[in-house]
């Protein structure tokens, strides 16, 4: 999707939105067959999702709970439990980054219970475990964090080309691996951290410009966790170069955070030259 590219708050998102209101919604007024009306209902759930998230992303978290709440009524209406579940999941993650990780984890939870037997569904399910053990990392559960991130991992180990549904072909080993990275960040193992992010690093860039902008700046806090600042201002420049290029207040958020963290070492030129120069880059990241 265009907002992995170029945030949620670009154009090309907001005419995915538009594409929703004025031409897939009016459809489900219209007159079909059963098998006509689940495929169109299936389908609109997902776009509806979709511009949610990317709302979220942009930083309408009202506009994007309204999206999640049509996309669950329209997944129920096509009887496609596994993109319900996939939808609950994506409220999970948002959930979670407001602030709320332990309803983060009923979410993940109940929507992995919800698609467990389902046959294809392994990547929903391993996308479930992944976001309750990143709420559960928030939370500083690090049992259960580390219990959910196996368990994902194996899940993604086991999905077969051409079993899961093609939406959900973007979800390989390095988005796991990217989670992977801010979860061992937020359980205080920066080292552990830095492997993750290594092993995301075949992610294209040039596809997936926010996610490797966002765990760039997750390695870096990690290196800072290290005491590493020379690595972790190189790391959180290659970060700032790359969240420059998105529209994205979630995004924008990770440089926010960092800067903050650096701000008790301002002495230091160094970490002066990295805050004025996110602040030229990004002029959220204050």
């Amino acid at each position: 999707m265009a907002d992995s590219q170029f945030g949620g708050g670009n154009w090309k998102a907001s005419s995915t939105a538009s594409c929703l209101r004025e031409y897939a919604t009016p459809l489900l007024r219209g007159s079909y067959t059963e098998e006509t009306g689940r495929d169109l209902f299936r389908v609109t759930a997902e776009l509806s999702r979709q511009v949610g998230w990317s709302a979220f992303d942009a930083g309408q978290h009202g506009a994007a709970q309204r999206h999640f709440i049509q996309a669950l009524r329209l997944a129920r209406a096509a009887g496609d439990v596994q993109v319900g579940a996939y939808v609950l999941t994506t409220m999970s993650l948002a959930t979670f980054l407001q602030g709320y990780p332990s309803e983060a984890v009923d979410m993940a939870e109940g929507a992995y219970e919800r698609a467990k037997h389902l046959p294809g569904a392994t990547k929903v399910l391993s996308f479930a475990k992944l976001a309750q053990a990143r709420a559960h990392a928030r939370a500083g559960e690090s049992k259960e964090a580390s219990t959910a991130l196996v368990l994902s991992e194996n899940l993604l180990g086991h999905a077969r080309p051409g079993t899961d549904p093609a939406w959900m072909n973007y979800y390989t080993h390095e988005r796991l691996a990217t989670d992977a990275t801010e979860i061992h960040r937020d359980l205080g193992r920066p080292n552990d951290a830095i492997k993750w992010s290594r092993q995301a690093d075949e992610m294209p860039t040039d596809r997936y410009t926010r996610a490797v902008g966002i765990r760039l700046a997750v390695e870096a806090s990690a290196y800072l966790q290290k005491h590493d600042l020379d690595k972790g201002l190189a790391t959180g420049r290659r970060s700032v170069g790359l969240l420059s290029q998105v529209r994205s207040a979630r995004a924008h958020s990770y440089i926010h955070t960092l800067t903050a963290t650096l701000a008790s070492q301002r002495e230091d030129k160094r970490v002066t030259a990295f805050i004025a120069h996110s602040r030229q880059c990004l002029p959220t990241a204050s």
